[in-house]
């Protein structure tokens, strides 16, 4: 399918309240980024987050039926909703222009397949980026410490995203995120946390082991649903305390990329995971459940 005979409509509206920009701006951006979208997007189930006018944004993970036959899908089993949800593959520059045209704004593809390490650092609300840059360098200073190296992206909100390549399995993945999570915040606990409740957390960046398995993360050059329509954008590690996630929006970071992809040029090789981490990552329990039984706990206890 030729993207030119996508039908788009309606180019001239507003993308929705505090964007500063148009329907036809998002197309236009991602058609000047395309190739190095897709080359992310490609064979991985596609989630996005679209914007209707008068509505809120939401979460389209189950191609619509009435998309064009011509856009390849995948069938995966929800156990929680019990139903197979039908995934969109963004394998072309057409497909990714009727995605704009339905409004859709942000790109999560799934990490499966692919075999990365991710860790995403979250900011209490009220945090400078300033302290966000600091925590990414205890990562760094983690990884390098594993003998491992990585590559960071704004998420295009207010936090950081680091990938790591690696050579394992989902299981092993899994257990050494945790493992990193734990061993960066260790080198400075004044500024960076893993604890998953939000009250927990201090004021502190949350480092977060979670995205392991089959979540999904923005990827790099999506554009979000935040005033101005900033993107997630690769920056080197040498600029990480010179810059700030609101550099990097739908009308700037086309200028900034010229013909380049620094995402592609700053992932490493696929790297294996040292046996140590693995094994230490084994006996960190998993976040989001620790949370849940202790949140069980306590109520127990508040009833008792």
């Amino acid at each position: 399918m030729n993207p030119d005979d996508v039908a788009l409509s309606s180019l001239d509206s507003l993308l929705f309240d505090g964007a500063e920009a148009t329907k036809g701006d998002l197309v236009a951006y991602l058609d000047a980024v395309a190739d190095r979208l897709i080359a992310q997007l490609s064979g991985r189930p596609l989630s996005v987050m679209r914007v209707r006018p008068g509505q809120k944004p939401f979460m389209q993970k189950n191609l619509p039926k009435g998309a064009p036959d011509w856009i390849e899908r995948v069938g995966i089993w929800a156990e929680t909703s019990k139903r197979e949800v039908h995934y969109a593959l963004c394998n072309d520059a057409a497909t990714l222009r009727w995605f704009a045209n339905q409004r859709a704004v942000e790109y999560h593809p799934s990490l499966y397949p692919q075999r990365h390490l991710v860790l995403d650092l979250d900011p209490p609300a009220e945090a400078d980026f300033a302290v966000v840059a600091q925590t990414a360098l205890l990562v760094r200073e983690a990884l390098s410490q594993a003998g491992l190296s990585g590559a960071i992206k704004t998420s295009g909100s207010k936090g950081v995203h680091i990938f790591v390549p690696v050579t394992a399995s989902g299981e092993e993945i899994a257990h050494a995120t945790r493992a990193l999570a734990k061993r960066a915040a260790a080198l400075d606990p004044s500024i960076a946390t893993i604890a998953y409740v939000v009250e927990e957390r201090e004021g502190k960046v949350f480092v977060d082991s979670t995205r392991a398995g089959g979540g999904t993360v923005v990827a790099a050059y999506s554009p979000r649903i935040r005033p101005g329509v900033p993107v997630s954008f690769p920056i080197a590690w040498d600029d990480v305390e010179r810059v700030s996630p609101a550099d990097f929006t739908i009308r700037t970071a086309p200028g900034l990329l010229g013909d380049a992809d620094p995402w592609l040029d700053a992932l490493p090789e696929a790297q294996p995971l040292p046996a140590d981490l693995v094994e230490e990552g084994r006996a960190i329990p998993i976040a989001r459940v620790a949370a849940m039984h202790e949140g069980k706990r306590r109520k127990r206890a508040a009833g008792t």
